[in-house]
C-alpha cells in the first residue's frame, strides 16, 4: 500500500488545540485512572517528561486520526492510527500516536515517511504562514528496537507567541510509534534528556 501525504496544515490550529486541552485538566481525572488496554500499549502519564508543577492527565486510547491533526507528521497520518492525548494543569501537552503497518515493510517505509516530514516541517511550516517563523534541532537516533529518532521544532509567530515542540518517531517491527510533547517555550525549555526517555520507554511497550 502506497502512504499518501497531504500539504502540512499550519501550526496555529495545533496550538490552539494544545491550549484547549490544557484548559479542561483541572476538571479532569489523573491518568492513571484512564484505561488503555488496547494492544499495543500506551504510555502512562508518569513515563513523560516530568513537569515541575503539575502531574499528567491522560484520556483513553482512542482509535482513528486525531482532531486536529498534529502538526509535522498529521498529514501522513493514516485512517489506522489510534492515540492518546495527554495534559497538565499548565501549558504543557503530549500526545502518543501508533499505526500498526500490515507488514513490516509498510511500518518501515511509513517511519522514513514521517522522518522526512520532520526534518523538513520548519521550512514548510514558514511556507504555509507567513506570520511564522520555525527552526528545528535533530536530537539523534536511540538505540532501542528497529531505532527511534528525536527532533524539536520551535515556532514564533509575527503576534508574539513562542512555541517548542518535541517530536519522537520509533519502531517495533510492523509497528510505528510517535511521540509530541509541546509546550510555550524555547529550545532551552525542551526537556531533551527526558523526552528520550520517555521514547525508549514507549517504543519498548509497543509489544
Amino acid at each position: 500500500m502506497q502512504i499518501r501525504t497531504r500539504g502540512i496544515r499550519t501550526t496555529l490550529a495545533a496550538l490552539a488545540a494544545l491550549a484547549a486541552v490544557a484548559g479542561v485538566a483541572a476538571a479532569a481525572v489523573p491518568a492513571t485512572a484512564a484505561t488503555a488496554s488496547d494492544t499495543p500499549r500506551y504510555l502512562e502519564p508518569a513515563e513523560l517528561p516530568p513537569h515541575p508543577s503539575s502531574p499528567w492527565y491522560a484520556g483513553a486510547v482512542t482509535a482513528g486520526q486525531p482532531d486536529p491533526l498534529p502538526m509535522c507528521v498529521g498529514d501522513a497520518l493514516p485512517s489506522i492510527t489510534s492515540h492518546r492525548e495527554y495534559w497538565t494543569e499548565y501549558d504543557t501537552s503530549a500526545q502518543q500516536l501508533t499505526v500498526e503497518g500490515r507488514s513490516e515493510q509498510w511500518s518501515k517505509d511509513f517511519a522514513a515517511l514521517l522522518r522526512k516530514d520532520l526534518a523538513g516541517c520548519a521550512k514548510k511550516l514558514m511556507q504555509q504562514d507567513a506570520d511564522i517563523t520555525a527552526t528545528q534541532k535533530y536530537y539523534g537516533r536511540l538505540n532501542v528496537e528497529e531505532g527511534a529518532d528525536v527532533y524539536g521544532i520551535h515556532t514564533a509567530s509575527a503576534h508574539g507567541s513562542s512555541d517548542i515542540a518535541l517530536f519522537s518517531v520509533g519502531r517495533d517491527g510492523a509497528t510505528v510509534t510517535i511521540i509530541r510533547w509541546s509546550q510555550m517555550g524555547t529550545f532551552q525549555h525542551a526537556p531533551v534528556a527526558d523526552f528520550k526517555t520517555t521514547t525508549v520507554t514507549a517504543v519498548n511497550k509497543l509489544y
